[in-house]
């Protein structure tokens, strides 16, 4: 452990910190330039042969960055997209950025280092950040964008130049520092652990968009919200969500396990699709979309007597026509990504015939995210951490996601030595008590510290 992040856990004060040298190197997970073809023609790109934990050079802070010591990251799908070079290599995405030279061109390198969400402690400051000063706890929004272009003042993630921390940008936070902008932080909830307050951003605030904002659905009192993948860290956002507007959240799930985890979260209605015949087993055709729709549909009106308001669909290809075709009349389809393909086929007489929407909805800015941050620093919503790796377990923790194994968030340790570190307000935290703040608690992995040090 290098002598900044010793004297961090040992308790130094911001003007300790300031003192001690920042590190040469530091731990980090990260792909590499030479293994972007290491997969082709493999029907199993298994994420831990490409993922690499070990040392990388520390970067140089721009004048509106931060460097924060990570106590905990998670995994999200994007780190599996990255470490499989599919849909396309991470490092294209690098050297497009770079080209704009200045301060970008540090993030052109033979590797790339993951991780889109983080909580942990600042311990550098560039000249031009004005918010933030060493000590602080904090975790990270997901969005980088740039403010001297027009679009991002109507919404952040209008901007061409809008780009996804630790997946279109180097520096991510599965590893023992990070180097953020200043615009990405948010206060990190006081009555959480770093684990949990690291595995709720990216997710929540994406789900948040998707359902809440006015750039989204804007769910309300009363409406049945359809989830795909209700118990992956999107869909049991989502279902928080929906139960705190007063609307009546339907989960469909994979399976009976996950089907009872989903009962545990309050969920209105829980679907398998085995009870519709859906097994996942490729494209469907128009017409077996269309019978899955009615199978579907049907079970929703004999359960409440009418068809969903909103359907929340992540999962793309093997969902969205079913999606389209079981929305209301009038009723809206948010999609935010497609974990099963990108090329969708839907019948457009259902949607155009019967004035349905689609709208499609990506990560959240920073607005989106400080209110989402604020509903879990109320304890109005929790987390949904499930699993948890030390950060030399990395390459499982991804394998976990990958093939579809988990539920809610993975969690990965990175500086924290243990679990429970980093709760600044105790009270709130046994006001709102144990099981609420860990609902999938009984599948949490602890970790001894002599994993995470080794």
């Amino acid at each position: 452990m290098d002598s900044l992040a010793a004297a961090l856990l040992s308790g130094a004060t911001p003007e300790e910190l300031e003192r001690t040298e920042l590190p040469a190197e530091y731990v980090a997970t990260h792909t590499r330039v030479q293994d972007v073809d290491m997969f082709r023609g493999v029907a199993d790109p298994d994420v831990r042969k490409s993922l690499r934990v070990g040392p990388v050079a520390m970067p140089e802070l721009a004048p509106d960055e931060v460097l924060i010591a990570v106590m905990a990251s998670s995994i999200n799908y994007n780190t599996v997209w990255s470490a499989t070079f599919e849909p396309v290599s991470t490092f294209g995405f690098l050297k497009r950025y770079a080209r704009q030279g200045g301060w970008a061109a540090r993030h052109d390198l033979p590797y790339h280092v993951l991780g889109s969400d983080a909580a942990g402690v600042v311990v550098r400051t560039g000249a031009g950040v004005r918010r933030w000063r060493v000590g602080d706890h904090v975790v990270a929004s997901c969005v980088q964008v740039d403010d001297q272009e027009p679009a991002t003042h109507a919404d952040g993630m209008l901007g061409a130049e809008q780009r996804i921390w630790g997946y279109e940008t180097n520096f991510g936070g599965l590893a023992h520092y990070a180097v953020v902008r200043a615009s990405q932080l948010l206060t990190k909830p006081p009555h959480l652990t770093w684990e949990e307050a690291a595995s709720v951003m990216l997710t929540a605030a994406t789900s948040y968009r998707m359902l809440v904002s006015d750039k989204g659905a804007r769910i309300k009192q009363g409406d049945i919200v359809l989830i795909w993948g209700a118990t992956g860290g999107l869909g049991a956002f989502a279902v928080q969500l929906v139960k705190n507007a007063g609307g009546i959240a339907i989960g469909v799930v994979s399976s009976e396990a996950k089907a009872d985890i989903l009962r545990d979260l309050g969920c209105d209605l829980v679907i398998n699709r085995a009870e519709i015949g859906m097994d996942g087993s490729g494209p469907l055709s128009p017409e077996r979309t269309i019978e899955l729709g009615k199978r579907l549909g049907g079970i929703i009106r004999r359960e409440f007597g009418e068809d969903p308001h909103v359907v929340f669909d992540f999962i793309g290809q093997a969902t969205f026509g079913v999606s389209v075709f079981v929305v209301r009349r009038g009723g809206t389809v948010v999609t935010c990504g497609s974990s099963t393909g990108y090329q969708h086929q839907f019948d457009n007489r259902y949607l155009w015939m019967n004035l349905k929407r689609i709208i499609g909805s990506h990560a959240a800015n920073l607005q989106e995210q400080w209110e989402c941050n604020r509903l879990f620093a109320l304890g109005k919503m929790v987390p949904v951490l499930s699993s948890l790796y030390p950060l030399a377990e990395v390459g499982e923790a991804a394998r976990l996601v990958q093939t579809n194994r988990h539920t809610g968030k993975v969690g990965v340790l990175c500086l924290a030595p243990e679990p429970g570190l980093g709760v600044t307000d105790p009270e709130l935290r046994g006001r709102i008590g144990e099981q609420r703040l860990n609902p999938l608690r009984d599948m949490t992995r602890e970790t001894p510290v002599a994993a995470l040090v080794g």
